[in-house]
């Protein structure tokens, strides 16, 4: 597939891109690949729990680094996500909304991954990419005996 025929990268862009980056295109498209897998997979966490303020970040990020590299639809729907998102958190709403467009981000950031790394001539070879386990509670320590614990604020205290 060439960039001509391709809905999924602006081919001016990404020579712009290329132009800009110079001998450090490879390396700065690899750095693309692992925060776009990372962003992905805290994306899928995030809609998974429900949490719309986990969701903003990641999306924001993948729609920046996209746009740099011309990746138009990616950046398009990252940037659907963390609108949505955001209003989630304006609204105190559940972003289950987002579920559909969450899932069809992965394909679509494999498939743009794979164009760009192809135009670029680049070879990679990297894990497959997989969904997060459950992450486990936090340790959350008790008291220490003998010591009770006020109730407290944070700051100082006036008067």
């Amino acid at each position: 597939m060439s960039l001509e025929t391709s809905n999924l990268v602006d081919g001016q862009a990404l020579a712009r891109a290329r132009a800009e980056l110079g001998t450090g295109f490879a390396r700065i498209l690899g750095y693309f690949r692992e925060d776009g897998i990372k962003s992905l997979t805290t994306l899928e966490e995030a809609v998974r729990k429900a949490n719309a303020v986990a969701m903003v970040i990641p999306a924001h990020t993948l729609k920046g680094e996209a746009r740099q590299f011309g990746a138009l639809a990616l950046a398009m729907l990252a940037e659907k996500i963390e609108d949505h998102a955001r209003l989630c958190i304006e609204h105190h709403d559940s972003p289950e909304r987002a579920i559909e467009d969450v899932v069809a981000l992965r394909p679509l950031l494999l498939q743009t991954l794979a164009l760009l790394e192809r135009e670029a001539g680049v070879t990679v070879v990297a894990a497959p990419v997989v969904a997060p386990a459950p992450v486990a509670p936090a340790f959350v320590p008790s008291p220490l005996p003998g010591r009770s614990r006020a109730p407290g604020g944070f700051g100082r205290k006036i008067g």
